[in-house]
């Protein structure tokens, strides 16, 4: 039977000669047709290894039962842009107690949940699933960095590589991991749902900055299925949405941005937050909103 890591040009020795034979592989070697990437792992050529050769490279150093996981596992699931890792060290998720590989390509991670709930048992190479990837990468992200575990969810979310649904089963079995109360809080934006506009937030901004008590026209949902809170001082020709999920693709951030500013054009001045900056920036955003309401005429 053929492995797996073939048709990517990266077999483990072992395999090697058992496909190949001894004789052959020792030439191979020794002529600089093929090269040791790491002990036991071989790539059959002699030039540059590709993104998806060092990812290869990577697991086959690793133990059995290890998993390609994180943004390498989601870049596999079809994750693309900015999101997609193209830098080694290559993160690998190790069955727990197994031995720290030796190799600088790996970026090792340890767990005792890599069975079929966590890992797909066809996919290849072997990876995490989708919903496992996401959680563990957000959850990875340095303590000051927040923000980079929400965007991992939320990019995630909206190139549909994972449902909804699976990452908040995944977040339920992992426990307590780092950012869990930002990851939480990602899924229920990516999901659109009521819970993802900060209301309460947002009047507490209010309260703090001494704001006049704007009308609301309460939770809408736009044409596209996004849910936003529209917020709206008509006294001083004032408003601002709140929406539930920020914009990852550039036709959706052109759309609204023509929309925004139709609306500028119209009348009211239009200030848009995120649901992340109200919750985690409200010192930026009340000092935004008493300049706009300044411009308005409000003397407070």
């Amino acid at each position: 039977m053929t492995p797996d890591s073939y048709a990517a040009g990266v077999l483990t020795s072992a395999d090697a000669v058992r496909m190949f034979g001894r004789g052959r592989v020792r030439n191979q070697l020794a002529t600089r047709r093929w090269q040791r990437a790491h002990h036991g792992v071989l790539v059959l050529h002699s030039g540059p290894l590709t993104d998806d050769q060092h990812q290869w490279v990577a697991l086959l150093a690793c133990p059995p039962g290890s998993a390609l996981s994180g943004l390498d596992s989601l870049r596999w699931d079809g994750l693309t842009g900015r999101f997609a890792p193209t830098d080694l060290p290559v993160a690998v998720t190790m069955p727990a107690g197994s031995r720290r590989p030796t190799t600088g390509l790996v970026r090792p991670h340890w767990s005792e949940q890599l069975g079929a709930e966590d890992v797909h048992p066809l996919r290849l190479p072997r990876r995490t699933r989708p919903a496992r990837s996401t959680i563990d990468d957000a959850s990875w992200s340095s303590p000051h960095r927040a923000r980079r575990a929400r965007v991992i969810v939320l990019a995630a979310a909206q190139q549909r590589v994972v449902q909804v649904r699976d990452l908040y089963a995944v977040l339920a079995r992992r426990g307590t991991p780092r950012h869990r109360g930002i990851i939480l809080e990602s899924i229920h934006d990516a999901s659109g749902g009521i819970q993802s506009l900060p209301e309460r937030d947002f009047d507490a901004i209010r309260r703090r900055w001494r704001l006049p008590k704007p009308a609301r026209q309460s939770v809408l949902q736009r044409p596209d299925g996004r849910l936003y809170l529209d917020v709206d001082w008509r006294k001083y020709g004032s408003r601002c949405e709140i929406h539930g999920i920020p914009h990852s693709f550039a036709e959706q951030w052109d759309a609204d941005v023509d929309r925004t500013n139709e609306i500028t054009l119209e009348g009211p001045r239009l200030l848009v937050f995120t649901s992340y900056a109200v919750r985690h920036a409200p010192r930026r955003v009340g000092d935004q909103l008493v300049r706009l309401l300044r411009r308005g005429g409000w003397s407070g």
